[in-house]
């Protein structure tokens, strides 16, 4: 494994633990997605750079459009959470109440 490799897969498992134990706040567990995407694009970037292929050059920018839309849609639902319950706290949020 190159170092380069051993970095990003640390770097998504981080994430991905942040993500698994770390469930506090919503604002936290978005952050932790974000990071895990990061490590994903800049992964898939080398990738797509090592292979020197026209092919999969658009694969990188793919990802990035939707993590941006993630990124948005994590950040409205964290607008909205805020605005009705008054916290971004995951414990506060109760899936039996409409």
């Amino acid at each position: 494994m190159t170092p380069t490799h051993f970095a990003f897969s640390s770097a998504f498992l981080l994430g991905l633990m942040g993500l698994a134990f770390h469930r506090t706040h919503l604002l936290s567990a978005l952050l932790c997605l974000e990071g895990m995407m990061l490590s994903l694009f800049i992964a898939l970037s080398l990738w797509t750079l090592q292979l020197e292929t026209t092919g999969y050059s658009a694969a990188p920018m793919l990802l990035l459009a939707f993590s941006a839309c993630e990124a948005s849609a994590g950040l409205a639902l964290l607008v909205a959470t805020a605005r009705t319950h008054g916290t971004d706290r995951l414990q506060s949020l109760n899936l039996l109440q409409c």
